[in-house]
């Protein structure tokens, strides 16, 4: 048995226990840092520190402070917060009192919110702020196992009723209890076996209710360990974690930072990356990509405010970038050593001065790797980051899966595929081409829907994703599309959107968001939301000073200039891929309005419905092929 498989095999029954382990093995280490507001508001954050031992400490007053509410074994607690540190602590200590969390956004409207609880049965709402509080309070009638609501930030908060409370007092009352009963978290740790439910993550869904997915114990320690094994992460690394914690990919980060013992700094404020960046000074991040497709567009629009002749630099060294991280992985695959011709790295070098370097250091200037998940990340701009020294390693996951299921391997990653299974996991490729995967990543089903559990895993193991992919000779999937999204045209050609919706982004850096239409149409069309900084900055240049995005996007002189987009886009597709028409949508695509979901997956059933006057619009009387 390789060294590997020995670790994964021999993992703990739950991360609860690693949690455990890891406290006793570094107490003194730092494990969090995290930001807090200045008095004055005024000003950046002020960075706080926890060490594995300080972070013990909350986590055990959380846990004793949940069993003295009377939360038992597998009864789920539901945490409501944006991405802060108090998630973690609120998630380990719910663990570690040997109950589940399940995960709730904080922009989940309150009807939603109301259907999550009462559908997994929460005992107790751990509440980010006064708008949690709120929707908890308006459905009380429909929430009769609900008990307890703890508030994490009080502010404006009423807690003058019996039934909500503090964490700060929840924390109170649970030190109280260990002051009695000082060994009650280690026998609640103790007493969890592998199976037992440890999360319930109700997917966002592109359609219907959300559902919610049934993930044991054994799934997250098993990741913990996986993550371990690849080798990726050492102990002196430094991640930088915003990602929503509600979603998979964000919560599977936590189960490898306990198992390694790096440091996590987290803060979930999206708007705070970029001042965050170099303040942290990561080593590595995981992102979606629709974060590397902002930072792409900002630094195209910087470069083309800068005048003509910066921009032309800007487009010179962001295809050198390109051609040299071809080369390098077409190097590296061939020889196991990454390198490029004599005359492209010389170009690379004087690239890498003028442009790359100041790239690097709005990363905060050590990052060594980002991982990006959640959707496809463009091709064309994965190479872009690549040759500028910015790696990102796709990967591959569902919440099914426990979000890691497939990663690039360090140096060997090659763009444009999510790398090979995770240590333990099992990949085949069906006749219709759908990604299958068994292993112990694999959820326990669907609560409370065995029809629905039945219709994606086979008693065997096996689990349908719902992808569409293609494994290489040598391991490397590449996904092609989702399996619903694949459409047919009215002339019998399938059509992948997603690889066309991402080709667009990479050659337009004005697009926001993108989708394809054309099932059972004779023509593909397509919705473009622009990103409204980069497209007003272009629109100063052109004669549209003063006009609003609406108004922007409603002239001719930009229409004309999208269209110049699209052709290029159609001269390498195939006939029956090409976007013969496309609309300017009055506003970008968002969350709030439904159109995508919290992991910015589009929701197309719901953009459909919303833009089809301009679906119809486009395909009025047309007989185009």
């Amino acid at each position: 048995m390789s060294d590997t498989q020995t670790l994964i095999e021999n993992r703990p029954p739950s991360v609860a226990a690693l949690f455990l382990e890891r406290v006793a093995a570094t107490p003194d280490a730092e494990a969090f840092r995290y930001p807090v507001p200045t008095a004055s508001g005024e000003g950046p954050a002020d960075w706080k520190s926890l060490s594995w031992a300080q972070t013990a400490e909350r986590v055990r007053a959380i846990a004793a402070g949940l069993v003295e509410l009377g939360v038992q074994p597998e009864q789920r607690v539901a945490l409501a917060s944006a991405t802060r540190i108090e998630w973690i602590l609120g998630d380990l200590g719910i663990m570690c009192a040997g109950a589940a969390t399940t995960t709730v956004y904080p922009q989940t409207n309150a009807d939603e919110s109301a259907y999550i609880l009462a559908d997994s049965g929460s005992r107790v709402l751990i509440a980010e702020d006064a708008a949690q509080l709120a929707k908890a309070r308006e459905k009380k009638d429909e929430l009769p196992e609900l008990t307890h609501v703890v508030v994490i930030d009080t502010e404006g908060a009423d807690l003058s009723e019996d039934w909500v409370l503090s964490l700060a007092e929840l924390e109170k009352r649970g030190a109280a209890r260990l002051e009695k009963d000082p060994d009650l978290v280690q026998e609640k740790v103790a007493a969890i076996t592998k199976d037992q439910l440890a999360t319930l993550i109700y997917t966002s869904g592109t359609t219907g209710r959300p559902k919610g997915v049934r993930l044991p114990h054994d799934n997250w320690s098993y990741m913990a360990k996986a993550i371990a094994a690849t080798g990726l992460l050492t102990d002196a690394d430094v991640q930088y974690l915003w990602l929503p914690l509600a979603h998979v990919f964000g919560k599977v980060l936590t189960s490898g930072h306990i198992e390694i013992g790096h440091i996590t700094a987290v803060d979930g404020r999206v708007d705070k990356i970029i001042e965050n960046l170099p303040v942290v000074q990561p080593t590595y991040m995981a992102a979606v990509p629709r974060i590397f497709e902002k930072v792409y567009n900002g630094v195209a629009a910087k470069a083309r405010e800068g005048g003509p002749a910066k921009y032309k630099i800007f487009q010179w060294a962001a295809e050198v970038s390109r051609e040299y991280a071809k080369a390098s992985q077409d190097s590296f695959r061939r020889t196991g050593t990454a390198s490029a011709p004599f005359a492209l790295t010389a170009k690379h070098k004087v690239a890498d001065a003028l442009v790359y370097k100041k790239l690097r250091e709005a990363f905060g200037g050590r990052l060594r790797a980002c991982v990006s998940g959640s959707v496809a990340l463009a091709p064309d701009i994965g190479y872009f980051f690549a040759g500028a020294g910015i790696h990102i390693l796709e990967g591959y996951g569902l919440t099914e899966t426990s979000a890691a299921s497939f990663v690039n391997p360090g140096e060997a990653y090659r763009t444009g595929t999510v790398g090979k299974p995770l240590p333990g996991c099992e990949v085949r490729i069906a006749d219709d081409g759908e990604i299958l995967l068994r292993g112990p990543g694999i959820m326990e089903g669907y609560h409370g829907l065995p029809e629905k559990t039945a219709e994606v895993l086979e008693a065997d193991g096996w689990f349908h994703t719902g992808d569409i992919g293609e494994l290489s000779p040598d391991g490397y999937l590449r996904i092609t599309d989702r399996k619903k999204d694949l459409f047919k045209t009215s002339g019998g050609k399938y059509v992948a959107p997603t690889e066309i919706e991402g080709q667009f982004k990479a050659l337009c850096p004005f697009t926001s968001n993108v989708m394809v239409i054309g099932a059972d149409r004779n023509f593909c069309t397509a919705l473009i939301a622009l990103d409204e900084p980069s497209i007003l900055g272009w629109a100063k240049e052109n004669g549209l000073v003063g006009k609003s995005y609406e108004e922007v996007i409603a002239a001719p002189v930009t229409v004309e200039f999208i269209e110049g987009h699209v052709k290029r886009l159609n001269e390498g597709l195939q006939r029956w891929q090409t976007v013969k028409k496309f609309r300017l949508l009055p506003r970008d695509l968002d969350v709030e309005h439904g159109e995508l979901t919290p992991s910015l997956k589009l929701k197309r059933p719901v953009v459909e419905r919303e833009y089809k006057h301009l679906i119809d619009e486009m395909y009025a009387g047309a007989r185009e092929a």
